[in-house]
């Protein structure tokens, strides 16, 4: 249950880095909406950052051999702890180095038990984990400039 909890608090401080200084840009809107807009994206990014071992642990499969007989990597409240620090990419000008450097630390420590479990050299249990980080990073961002694109009011076009 606690590896719950530091999931979505960890996607609920990924959502408020990326959401709060666009909102900050935009005065007016309601409470409700803003609350609602962080609590989807929470949740969103939380199951995101669930799938990331997964990912991983799939992508050490098809680069083994033959398949481990293990049971697959898991977060552990150790290793997510660390990603409640998300919300460092609001800051202006550091912030998506300080956000790349969490998740790179946050990336080796998942390589360490993956290789273990896999029988894989870190390097490459490291590649596995960067992989999945990047593609699940990757597949986040273009939902979001879709449901960004489809969300934006359009203009009309004027008559001539």
């Amino acid at each position: 249950m606690s590896l719950v909890v530091l999931l979505f608090l960890a996607g609920l401080s990924e959502a408020a880095g990326r959401i709060l200084p666009l909102l900050a840009r935009r005065p007016g809107m309601s409470r409700t909406l803003v609350a609602g807009s962080l609590l989807a994206a929470g949740l969103v990014e939380a199951a995101v950052l669930a799938l990331w071992p997964l990912t991983a642990w799939t992508l050490a499969e098809l680069v083994l051999s033959s398949p481990p007989s293990g049971a697959g990597l898991e977060w552990t409240p150790g290793l997510a702890a660390p990603l409640v620090l998300s919300a460092v990419l609001a800051f202006p000008l550091l912030g998506p180095l300080l956000h790349l450097l969490l998740f790179v630390g946050v990336g080796a420590g998942l390589a360490e038990p993956l290789a273990a479990a896999t029988g894989l050299g870190w390097w490459d249990a490291a590649g596995c984990v960067a992989v999945a980080g990047a593609g699940l990073g990757l597949a986040v961002a273009a939902v979001r400039r879709l449901v960004v694109r489809i969300g934006a009011p359009r203009t009309p076009e004027p008559i001539a």
